[in-house]
Order: structure tokens, then sequence, then C-alpha cells
């Protein structure tokens, strides 16, 4: 599945500096032809950075970056095949719908005829019909961003990148672009590269996800992956909601293991560390379990704060003794408990993660 020819994009020991300021580390990535793979991390992580390398607006300090297997580095950002969407959508005021879109054609002298064709068939696309006599400023941000998208398209480029595009609209507009974005990606089987701090945009549209965390890669993965199982520390705390506890492993027995920590003494399936070495597990809210009496192999336990009901489901803050805040997700109320109550932690042995990266 992973031969070098269904790579469109490759960074191999990619360095980036900005002065002393290393932002990029070693950063290894391969892109696979059709997929649409998002940039995923915090602010100031390194991103858009990667984007634009890849894009020819920045260099890279050392390393090797490649697109459908050629070498671009030393490449103007005109000679790849790669088109960008920026979150400004960068349209020209002054110019039509139509003449916006048709713009980069018209740049390579393509015959007129053919341009109409081409950008007709755009709009299609985007579903922008009748909007061609419009300027820019007469338009929704939601329409401008499809103008924008339907401007890189029409250059048929091989690789599609998109830094934070739907970053400036509202969340319903950005949901709804969201599917529509991915249908499009779809529909023309064109590589995307997106980037995006926003976790839930990234888990909905792509097909990998790869997070970073100050320059690094820290995971790249399904979504269902990266949520499931995630490598590190980060990437558990990054994605989604988490309940991390830090512990040592003590003892394993067939398929079992003893972590000890200094919330308790919990149980979790075997993993690939030794005895007296250092984890961390990860529980998600929603397999999260409590009792009102204690459940064998756990002594983790705390007090209830407080239950509340958020939109979809039912939250239960669990405080424990030494002051951490377990969080329990739930469909359904449990009517059992109360706030004040003392209830004991536990949870089926597969629904955790084991974290070895403690450094």
């Amino acid at each position: 599945m992973d031969g070098h020819a269904e790579y469109i994009v490759s960074l191999v020991d990619v360095d980036k500096f900005f002065g002393s300021n290393h932002v990029i580390r070693k950063f290894n990535l391969n892109v696979r032809q059709g997929e649409f793979l998002t940039l995923l991390g915090p602010s100031g992580c390194g991103k858009t950075t990667i984007l634009r390398m890849i894009a020819g607006f920045e260099d890279s300090t050392s390393g090797m970056i490649k697109v459908q297997g050629e070498r671009v580095e030393d490449k103007e950002a005109f000679e790849r095949d790669v088109n960008t969407v920026f979150q400004s959508y960068a349209l020209f005021p002054h110019m039509t719908v139509f003449d916006n879109i048709a713009y980069g054609l018209s740049v390579k002298k393509v015959p007129k005829s053919e341009i109409r064709e081409r950008v007709k068939e755009m709009l299609e696309l985007v579903q922008l019909m009748g909007f061609e006599g419009r300027k820019p400023d007469m338009m929704s941000g939601g329409q401008k961003q499809r103008v924008a998208i339907a401007r890189a398209l029409i250059n048929r480029p091989k690789v599609l990148l998109l830094d934070e595009p739907l970053g400036a609209l509202d969340l319903k507009l950005r949901k709804q672009m969201q599917i529509e974005l991915k249908r499009l990606q779809k529909k023309l089987n064109i590589t995307f590269v997106y980037v995006t701090h926003d976790q839930e945009e990234a888990m909905t549209m792509s097909d990998r996800i790869a997070v970073l965390n100050g320059g690094v890669l820290e995971q790249l993965d399904t979504p269902d992956q990266v949520y499931k199982f995630p490598k590190t520390k980060f990437v558990a705390d990054f994605i989604g909601e988490s309940n991390l506890f830090d512990g040592t492993l003590e003892v394993i027995s067939d398929e079992t293991a003893r972590v000890a920590g200094d919330a308790g003494e919990m149980m979790i399936e075997c993993c690939p560390v030794e005895p007296g070495e250092e984890l961390t597990v990860c529980v998600r809210p929603e397999v999260m379990k409590y009792s009102k009496t204690p459940v064998d192999g756990f002594t983790l336990s705390g007090i209830i704060k407080n239950m509340i009901f958020v939109g979809s489901q039912y939250r239960t803050l669990i405080v424990m003794d030494n002051g951490y805040e377990v969080k329990v997700n739930r469909v359904k109320p449990d009517k059992d408990v109360k706030e004040g109550d003392r209830v004991f932690l536990y949870w089926d042995l597969d629904d955790a993660v084991a974290i070895c990266d403690r450094k």
C-alpha cells in the first residue's frame, strides 16, 4: 500500500529555522495521492510554515520536499503543481467573480472559449451559477470562500493547499463548508493538504490527521485511530477530552497489568512497558465508569462536584483526593448518585490506552 509511487507530496528530514528559532524539527511526512490530509495543532506549532514550504512561499533550512516525485526546494511557487487557498480569500476586489476565477487561465493565455467553459464548470462545482457578474464585496463570506476555491481548482492542480480556509466563517456556515469541501475533494480526486487548529473540523473532514506540537510530528493516523489510540500525552490531551492518570507499572499477569499512581491503583491491558517504568493511562470521558462501591483492582475515588446537562449529553465532574478532576460523559443522567457523593472510578480494560512517552 505504501509504495513511493503513490506519494504525491513528501517531506524528508525537513528543518526550518527563523533566526535561532527552530520551528520545524526533522519533519517527515508522506501524503498519498487523492487523500484529504490535515495538519492539526495549536497556534504556533508550525502547520502554516509546512504548508508554505510545500507551496514555495517559504524556504526550508534543510531537508527535502518532493511534489509528484520531483524535488521542488529550488522551484519557484508558480513552477510547482500546487495551489493555495488562504483564510483571507485574497480575491481581487475590482474584478467580477468570473474574472477572479478565470485569472490563472488568463495569465497563461488560455483561449477565451476554453476559459468560459472551465469557469462555467467551476461555478457549477462550487454552486455559484448566476454569480459570475458580481464583485466580491457583494458576497457573503461563504460565497467568497467558494470563489477562492474555484479560482484555485480551475488550474487543475495536483495538490490543493488550504490554510485555515474556514476560519473567518460563523459556526453554522463552517459546518456546511466542511461537508462541501469534502464533497469537492472526493469528486475531483485532488489531494488536499489542509491546515486547521480546530480538532472537530479535522476529525470531520480528514482521511488522515498529522498532529503537530512545537514543530514535531506527534502522530499521523486516521481520525478514528488518533482519537482511540493517542500515541503521546499531548495527542491524548489535544484531541477531544481525556482523563489522564500518571503512574508506574507494578505487576503484569496474563493479559492484565497493575499501575500505581499518586491517585491510587488501576488496571490496564498489558502494554509494552516493563515493571517499574512510568506511563500515562488515558481514558475518554464516554467510557469512564464509576460505582458507589470499590471495584476489584481499582482504588481511584473522588467526590461528585457537579452533574450538568450540556446539549446532547450529561457531564459528571468528579474531584479526586489529589485535586484532579475526572470527566464522565453520558447520554442519560445517572439518578443513583448526587453531588457530594463519593464514588469509585474504574473502566473496562480495553477502554484504557497506555501511553509510554513520558520524558
